[in-house]
Parts: structure tokens; C-alpha cells; sequence
């Protein structure tokens, strides 16, 4: 189950959002119990809690899970740059999770500004988790930009709605089969995760789907056991759809192929 990401070894493929937890020891608890290695955080956030956010990155950092910093709430790529570079300073790592927004409605980023500020930032020795869409030019052009990583959403942040373009998603898969891809934004419950990783995804990323469960800490183990499952899945060889129904049961012959 181990792989690679930005160039460190991880054992779990679930990213865990750290926002709208009812308490930070809810949100330990749900850490604890996803497995994940890696946690993003708003920078935002971050400087607008004063001692409330100190004592929120303790929680963090106590859970022994990898911090990858989010520039969310960013329009333009110089916010989100200005943003990335106090991030690593305050939190000493190249990790960024890069988000633009160009809509406020929709959340959907803003290509342009995107890649602009991807490419700003690879430059400078960040590894660039994009948060982008599932457009394939747009990915393309995120490559070229410099970024390893991409982070296409399954449907607007925050909505729950699952995988609104499974094919589109398909399709990426298919044309970048070297480049770690993990699902971001719009998974609404464990079977939204289990449909990406059977599509061949790296990993997902899951906020509100945990935060906002009656019960975090249980929706976080339930979010790993379906990441687990649809990855096996994946690994196993799921079968061919077939147009009409094909016996199971042999009538002649061996039963067995051998």
C-alpha cells in the first residue's frame, strides 16, 4: 500500500483536512483514526487565531502526521505566493497545497492565476500540490508549470456531491499515468472515496465529509477502511462490465482454466 509522494514514503493514501472539527481533541481523536500521514492546514487560519491557532498546530504537531500548508482563500497569484512563502517559514516545510479561486460561488480555481503562481513557486523549490479541476489541458499546463502533483476535484469544495465527472477523472488517469494524483474537494462520503481509488488515484482528500459527521472520529476510520478496500480493488484487477449476463457456472468442460 506504500507510495510515493513529493518525495517522501507514505503508508496511507488518506489526506485528512484539520478545518470545522467541534473540538481540537475531535479532531486528534479523528487523526488517530484515519491513519493519515498527511493534514493540510490554512495559513489563514493560522494568523488570524492568535493563541487559539498556536495551540491548534501543538495538536498537529503532537499527532506525529505531515503538515502540507493550504493557501485557501487566495485570488490572485501573488496573494497566493506571498501566502506559500510564509508558510514555510512558519511551519519549516516546501510542502504547498496551491489554491486560487476564481469563483466565489463555485470555489473553482482559477486556472490562469494557478499556473502562474505554480509555476513562481516550483521555481523556488516548493513541491506545488495544485488544487485544480479536472480539465486535462489545464493539468498539462500545471505540469509544465513545474508541479509532480496534481489535485483535481471531484465536485466544489465543501458540497458532498461525490465525483460529479468520473470520466473526466478517468481520463487523467489514463493520459498522466506517472504523476500522483489525489482527489480533492466535493467527497461526500466513503463510497466517493472507494469510486476514485478504484479509477487508480494515489490518494484522497477528505475535510468536511469527517469534520461534519455526527460522529469524526468514526467517519475518519470508516473513510480509511473504504480507502484501503478501493485501492486493493484497484491493485486486484476490477472485472470487465459485460453488456448481458454470462453464466458463472460452467455447465461442461473444467470448471477451473487452468
Amino acid at each position: 500500500m506504500s507510495f510515493s509522494i513529493g518525495g517522501v514514503e507514505l503508508q496511507s493514501r488518506f489526506f485528512l483536512g484539520t478545518a470545522s472539527y467541534p473540538s481540537p481533541d475531535v479532531l486528534r481523536s479523528a487523526i488517530d483514526a484515519s491513519g493519515t500521514q498527511v493534514v493540510t492546514v490554512g495559513l489563514r487560519r493560522q494568523l488570524a487565531g492568535g493563541g487559539e491557532a498556536g495551540d491548534f498546530y501543538r495538536h498537529i504537531q503532537a499527532s506525529g502526521a505531515r503538515l502540507l500548508p493550504n493557501t485557501a482563500g487566495c485570488t490572485t497569484a501573488r496573494e497566493a505566493v506571498t501566502l506559500a512563502r510564509m508558510a514555510r517559514e512558519m511551519f519549516d516545510t516546501h510542502w504547498i497545497k496551491l489554491e486560487v479561486v476564481g469563483d466565489e460561488y463555485t470555489l473553482q480555481p482559477d486556472p490562469w492565476e494557478l499556473v502562474d503562481a505554480a509555476r513562481e513557486l516550483a521555481g523556488d523549490g516548493f513541491e506545488v500540490f495544485p488544487y485544480c479541476t479536472d480539465d486535462l489541458v489545464t493539468c498539462n499546463r500545471l505540469l509544465d508549470a513545474g508541479c509532480r502533483i496534481l489535485m483535481p476535484w471531484g465536485a466544489p469544495i465543501g458540497s458532498g456531491q461525490g465525483l460529479l465527472n468520473p470520466t473526466a477523472l478517468r481520463t487523467l488517469r489514463a493520459r498522466l499515468p506517472g504523476v500522483p494524483l489525489v482527489v480533492d474537494a466535493g467527497i461526500g462520503s466513503p463510497r466517493d472515496a472507494v469510486q476514485a481509488m478504484e479509477l487508480g488515484y494515489d490518494a484522497v482528500l477528505v475535510n468536511s465529509a469527517v469534520a461534519l459527521a455526527h460522529d469524526p472520529v468514526t467517519m475518519a476510520r470508516a473513510f480509511r477502511l473504504a480507502i484501503e478496500a478501493g485501492r486493493l480493488a484497484w491493485e486486484a484487477g476490477i472485472m470487465a462490465k459485460q453488456e448481458m449476463a454470462v453464466a458463472t457456472t460452467p455447465v461442461t468442460g473444467r470448471p477451473f482454466l487452468l
